[in-house]
């Protein structure tokens, strides 16, 4: 499984030896023994007993996030949900059941809710207005536009993105208008250079997010300007229930590359909604 890193980047600084523990010892060693029992089953293990004990909180959203990318599938979700009820309580339950509609895919919702909203992730969000502006598929870009569907780079997103290029061939630096939708986010990468190089976002609208490698999350919004250095692997993107707008500008330098890495997880970034940013 993917390394784990949520304890570090929420309480890191406050708490090192109890982060360490969750990442190390519970993800590192515990969670991947595969070989002795699965991803899967231990997601279910672990929903199982959060929702026994009463525990519905952003731990057990975290946990769903991970059940859902362990291949517990949604019609699993509800059946395992629906026993637990008769166990661990109705109200239990049901405080479960309204966090997990958030986490797994609605099917008959999206039919049904295709032209008022959109789907993100693994919810409908709606239009939204912030100030003057209407946010939503098609009207959304901030100051410089939306631009064109970002399908080019898709595989290298999680969620919908767009770009509008600013700049001209053979002008001295790139720069690009990015727009993500709400929960969209790009894999972990690198910006690579043997000297110069590197990139800087200057955040135009909405609320998002960005992360160094391990450094804590920061969280973003407009007049933000963040400098990424080269060779340094980092991931930006919108907020989950916010569309997000920054100018990316692509620092120019010699032997320059872009390496893209895995993808920020659904259970990493659900985290981020805990996080002081």
């Amino acid at each position: 499984m993917a390394k784990q890193t949520a304890g570090r980047n929420i309480l890191g600084e406050f708490a090192p030896q109890f982060a360490a523990l969750n990442d190390d010892v519970l993800f590192g060693e515990v969670w991947s023994r595969e070989a002795e029992l699965s991803a899967k089953m231990r997601s279910i293990v672990t929903i199982s007993a959060l929702i026994g004990k009463g525990i519905v909180d952003t731990s057990l959203q975290h946990h769903l996030a991970a059940a859902r990318e362990n291949g517990v599938t949604r019609e699993e979700m509800v059946e395992i949900l629906t026993q637990l009820a008769f166990y661990a309580g109705w109200p239990n339950a049901w405080a479960a059941f309204r966090m997990a509609k958030d986490v797994y895919f609605d099917d008959s919702r999206i039919a049904a809710d295709a032209d008022a909203g959109m789907v993100v992730g693994d919810r409908i969000v709606e239009s939204e207005t912030i100030g003057n502006e209407q946010v939503g598929p098609g009207s959304y870009g901030g100051l410089f536009g939306l631009g064109e569907l970002n399908e080019a780079y898709a595989e290298y997103f999680t969620g919908k993105s767009y770009l509008n290029k600013l700049s001209h061939d053979g002008d001295p630096i790139t720069i690009f208008n990015v727009t993500f939708e709400p929960g969209c986010r790009n894999n972990w990468h690198i910006h690579h250079a043997e000297s110069g190089g590197g990139q800087v976002l200057i955040c135009m609208g909405g609320q998002g997010w960005y992360q160094a490698w391990g450094e804590a999350p920061r969280a973003l919004k407009p007049g933000d300007i963040v400098e990424i250095p080269a060779n340094v692997k980092h991931w930006h993107g919108a907020a989950s229930d916010s569309w997000f707008s920054h100018l990316a500008f692509e620092i120019p330098g010699t032997g320059t590359s872009t390496e893209w890495c895995e993808p920020v997880s659904d259970a990493d970034y659900l985290a981020l909604d805990e996080s002081d940013g």
